[in-house]
């Protein structure tokens, strides 16, 4: 309880793409790494699913960032399209720029966590910042959606499905076979897509909080 009230926490502001993104920045006193979170399809960095994730990883000692990919404009006619979504271009471009601004900031090693869409514009950023990125991780995550860029991925990287969501882990186990790189999947038994089951969402916590302290600490 101690360390969480000494979690200072800020909404940060990145310029990027001619627009400004707000993410919510906590930092952890004696953090060993930081977590950038790049969210999935039609959500935002207040998804209550990241957040339970973050709270998580502060309390093993890293400080978490969590973006919001598109502008308040951006979202409200993607609400209505649903295209920017999947602009995966677009958005691993903002991701990637959002890294160099945490770079300037922070020399702790560096790792993200995907979610959905995100995932794929979290895996295309870690190919093209190696020395950057030094592991990823994604929830319930679109990998197929990074093509080519799959193969250029150094970062470790964890791939965690929910067992129900069988799609899903079909698409994860064909994107695995591209990275090059240390990868693994996790299934979690009896989790559908958003991991809503009782219990789900802390598995898919305790793996990730395991993964990034073996190659980030």
């Amino acid at each position: 309880m101690g360390q969480a009230l000494a979690v200072k926490h800020q909404v940060a502001r990145f310029e990027v793409d001619n627009a400004v993104l707000e993410a919510d920045v906590d930092m952890t006193p004696g953090a060993t790494g930081v977590v950038l979170f790049v969210h999935g399809s039609g959500s935002s960095r207040h998804s209550g699913r990241n957040q339970f994730v973050a709270r998580s990883l502060r309390e093993r000692g890293f400080d978490t960032v969590l973006m919001d990919l598109l502008t308040a404009k951006e979202e409200r006619v993607d609400a209505v399209t649903a295209h920017l979504r999947f602009d995966i271009e677009l958005l691993s471009r903002r991701v990637i720029s959002v890294i160099d601004q945490v770079r300037d900031e922070s020399p702790l090693p560096l790792g993200l966590f995907g979610a959905s869409t995100g995932a794929a514009a979290a895996l295309v950023a870690a190919a093209a910042q190696p020395d950057e990125v030094r592991a990823v991780v994604s929830r319930g995550g679109r990998p197929d959606l990074a093509g080519q860029a799959l193969v250029k991925v150094a970062a470790p990287t964890l791939l965690i499905v929910g067992g129900d969501d069988r799609e899903v882990i079909e698409l994860n186990q064909s994107a695995m076979k591209h990275i090059h790189a240390e990868a693994r999947l996790e299934i979690v038994p009896g989790a559908t897509h958003l991991f809503e089951e009782p219990g789900a969402l802390d598995r898919v916590a305790a793996l990730a909080g395991e993964w990034f302290e073996q190659h980030l600490v």
